[in-house]
């Protein structure tokens, strides 16, 4: 069964691309999320904003997804996340942030 996650790509105010994910990343449903970030970091240089700030758990599959693509990211992430993305390393390759509460 896939655990549930909702990914859109929008953009912002100020016109930079978001990638909003929310729910729980992983194997079972880790392919939809990468389609996002291929879609979301095609074509142009521009930076892409990761928000995870609405995922509670993400797994290596995640982590696989983000990194080829971490140069290119801003990641703003749910607290509770920033262990394991230090962990992995994904910290020294990507610009991430804790989310705030607002």
């Amino acid at each position: 069964m896939s655990t549930p996650l909702e990914v859109r790509i929008d953009r912002a105010a100020d016109g930079q691309l978001v990638l909003l994910a929310i729910g729980e990343i992983d194997a079972s449903n880790v392919a939809h999320f990468a389609e996002a970030l291929n879609a979301g970091t095609g074509g142009d240089a521009e930076t892409l904003t990761v928000d995870l700030s609405g995922v509670e758990y993400l797994d290596s599959a995640a982590i696989n997804a983000l990194a080829p693509h971490a140069e290119s990211l801003q990641i703003i992430a749910n607290p509770v996340l920033m262990r394991v993305l230090m962990v992995s390393g994904l910290t020294e390759l990507a610009k991430i942030r804790p989310a705030t509460d607002t």
